[in-house]
Parts: structure tokens; sequence; C-alpha cells
């Protein structure tokens, strides 16, 4: 399993939120390009990166932020927040983003996730983002009808590369992620499931380990900020 430190972007500064609210946001580093190069430096073999006014927006609106990101680093890393169509998907993919996240398209236009998956293999993951098991779309800011196990199968066979699945109601708020409703998923669909919202602790990331569902990754964000969690020995413990 991978770990996957966060860098969410918020007017170029990393931050986090509680809940996805934008209102609530905590100013973390103001050099994204620094905290990128520290989570490599202990160790981290990928970066999560959202832009999040890009995600409320519906187009990309922290571009100088990632390319300050993708020149400070060496490993790869996945992008999401308002990409929503084949060109911003094949710029980012171009500029060195190793795997773009498609979240609010993926319910919006399911076709246009697929042809990108089919476009540029194994570089094209899925964000479901889930309010007590509904899909939201527009940065969290819209709660659907569609239950996020039935999202995740519409793409079965689409050759996406990972499932991003993220508990609303868990994000940032340092209570443990839904690792029950995350192996669901997994265990549902042929998708990898990377985990992300709430993991906070240690004791988080052995659960994950050993939940026995075939997870990929965690994501984890607040945790690491604060030193609630150490990135070097979270890293470790899931690559072994």
């Amino acid at each position: 399993m991978i770990l996957y430190p966060a860098i969410d972007l918020k007017e170029g500064r990393c931050v986090r939120l509680l809940r996805g609210e934008m209102d609530s946001a905590t100013v973390f580093n103001d050099d994204p390009g620094a905290q990128a190069r520290a989570f490599q430096d202990a160790g981290c073999a990928w970066l999560h990166i959202v832009d999040l006014d890009g995600a409320f927006a519906g187009r990309p609106a922290n571009a100088e932020a990632v390319e300050r990101i993708l020149a400070a680093i060496s490993i790869p890393a996945q992008l999401g927040g308002g990409i929503r169509d084949m060109a911003q998907v094949e710029a980012w993919l171009t500029r060195g983003v190793a795997r773009v996240i498609l979240g609010t398209a993926a319910v919006r236009d399911p076709e246009f996730v697929k042809a990108a998956a089919r476009a540029f293999p194994g570089r094209v993951a899925v964000g479901i983002d889930a309010r007590e098991g509904m899909a939201a779309v527009e940065g969290w800011a819209e709660t659907t009808d569609i239950e996020a196990v039935d999202l995740a199968r519409r793409f079965e066979d689409a050759g996406v590369a990972a499932i991003i699945h993220t508990d609303i109601d868990r994000d940032g708020a340092m209570q443990g992620p839904n690792i029950e409703a995350s192996a669901a998923l997994a265990h549902a669909v042929a998708i990898p499931v990377i985990v992300s919202g709430g993991v906070s602790s240690m004791e988080d990331i052995r659960a994950a380990k050993a939940c026995g569902a075939p997870l990929d990754g965690v994501i984890s964000g607040r945790a690491l900020y604060d030193g609630r969690l150490d990135p070097a020995g979270a890293a470790a413990h899931l690559a072994g």
C-alpha cells in the first residue's frame, strides 16, 4: 500500500479544510513546493494534490502552485480539482502530472471519463466523494442521489487507474477514516481503491493495512501537518 500525503491548494497555499467547508480552511504552508519536497524527503513515494479553488470554480485555479510542486519533486503526483474536459486532462499530463483525478465529471459526464481513461491508460483516476454513502460533486457543495458503489461500478471496465474514496464527514475531522465503506467499495469493484478522509494516526494506518480488503493506498493530510502522524513511519508501514 502507498501513503499519499495530501496538498490541498487554496489561493496558492497549502491548507486543510474541515469536512470540505472552504470557510474552515487552516493554512499550513505558504510554499507548496517546499511542502512537497518535505514529503518526498520523508520517503513518500507519491503525492496527492487537490486544487480546491478549481473544484468549486469548475476549472483549474492554482496552476502556478501546482507547477511549483512539480518542479520541486521527482516522485509522481496525482491531481484533482476542476478538471472537466479532455484538453485539461491532456494539458496536466503533458506538464508532468502522473495521474489526473476526475470527480464531478465522473457524475456529470461519465463517457468523458471513460474516453480519457482509454486515451491515457493508467493515468486517470476517479474521485468518489461520499456523504452518508451518496456521491457529492462541485467541491462537495452538492450531494447527488447516486450511491458511491453504483458510481464506481460504472467505470469497472473503463481502464480507470484507481478510485479515491473520501468520506466527507470524516475529512479533516481527525476521527479516523471510514475503512468499512472503502473496504466494501474495494470488494465491489476490481479497480484499486485509495482511502481518504480522517486518516489521523498510526492506528488508522494499521487498520487500513489489516482490513482484509485489496486497498491500494491511504491519503492523509491534516495529521501529517500537525505532527500526529509521521510521514516516514506511515509510508514505511504501508509499504512493508
